[in-house]
């Protein structure tokens, strides 16, 4: 018997693995597509296979939605030649990819994504494939990790260029993890004012947003947060580590094929989940909308539907980085630098100190 409920967490992994690395796949797709429209273009619109090309209307609507691109994409990166340079630090250069690509996967054990409520006793269960106490500690911790893919590809592959970018990597990350920390202190603050124990589980900050989004509650901590997971995931206008102006191609520079690859899909992992964790944190999760009930019903058809509904925010989030990216242009080193020691960390703090004293003067009232 205990076998079964094993092999059961082993399914649930893989389906989770599975559709994370579809949404980071897609949102390769999202980016040209929203990118084209910004710019007046129309983006990937050719792509097919003689397979879904003759099936009426489905294949020319595949076709000009470009979905057959990221199996395109997909095999050209697979086939490709794997060249790697002959001066390059081997053990480093190999490992570098595997270590920036996973840990943006691993963090998506902790995270809750919908709900199930029992129709018998009303009970409403998070669904998530490792309920943690600690979850968000958890994701901060595992999803840091990811910079040590970027400093040894810098490292390892013995070019000025690259680094060049794995050291800026590493300098961002010490600046805006310290203000993307202390930006979610408020909000279990008053997840845990006195008088309530709601812990440090993403599934119980979604139960205190049941009827008020913490983005209205704490938009300082919204806004600060945001920035951190822009500068996290080296998103623009914060991508000082593959700045092609001055560094070709930073840290991935000498990185071709299916290597190069899995760079940009643990890229685009970690926006997913930076995305999901903005949802839990700060836009309600799976709950509806800001004073208003949950409109799903028990039992699995709304559980569902709470599903859908999270992962519709998800990709709102989504195209909202993307939006950014082709929006606003890229900082300078130093800039960056200022914006995260000067602004955004004292800003922290003092959020923090308000907070804390709202929070206490709440309790004496």
């Amino acid at each position: 018997m205990e076998l079964v409920p094993l092999l059961l967490k082993i399914l649930y992994a893989a389906i989770m693995l599975v559709v994370v690395l579809t949404i980071a796949g897609y949102s390769v797709l999202i980016e040209r597509k929203v990118s084209a429209y910004q710019h007046g273009r129309i983006g990937p619109n050719r792509t097919t296979t003689p397979f879904i090309r003759p099936i009426p209307v489905i294949g020319p609507l595949l076709t000009r939605l470009g979905i057959i691109q990221l199996p395109a994409d997909g095999l050209k990166f697979l086939f490709k030649e794997d060249f790697t340079p002959p001066y390059v630090n081997r053990p480093f250069f190999w490992a570098a990819p595997l270590i920036a690509f996973v840990p943006s996967l691993a963090v998506i054990a902790v995270i809750p994504f919908g709900q199930y409520t029992s129709p018998l006793t009303g009970e409403m269960i998070p669904l998530v494939l490792a309920p943690m106490d600690l979850g968000v500690i958890f994701v901060l911790a595992i999803g840091s990790l990811s910079v040590y893919g970027v400093v040894l590809a810098g490292w390892g592959s013995n070019s000025k260029y690259s680094f060049l970018g794995g050291i800026r990597s590493s300098a961002q990350m010490i600046s805006y993890e310290l203000s993307l920390g202390l930006s979610i202190f408020p909000v279990f603050l008053w997840m845990n004012a006195p008088g309530s124990d709601a812990g440090l589980s993403l599934s119980s900050v979604v139960e205190a947003q049941n009827t008020m989004w913490f983005l209205i509650t704490c938009p300082l901590s919204a806004f600060l947060f945001l920035v951190g997971i822009f500068a996290e995931t080296n998103r623009l206008p914060f991508d000082m580590a593959e700045s092609e102006t001055d560094l070709v191609g930073g840290f991935h520079t000498e990185y071709s094929s299916f290597k190069f690859g899995l760079f940009f899909v643990g890229e685009y992992g970690a926006m997913a989940v930076g995305s999901a964790l903005f949802v839990l944190l700060f836009l309600g999760g799976w709950n509806f909308l800001p004073f208003l009930a949950n409109p799903w019903p028990a039992g699995w058809i709304g559980s569902v539907l709470s599903v859908l509904w999270f992962l519709v925010k998800v990709v709102g989030m989504i195209t909202f980085f993307v939006l950014i990216r082709w929006t606003l242009p890229r900082y300078r080193f130093d800039q960056v630098m200022k914006l995260g020691w000067t602004v955004l960390l004292p800003l922290a703090i003092a959020n923090l100190i308000v907070n804390a004293a709202a929070v206490a003067i709440h309790d004496l009232w």
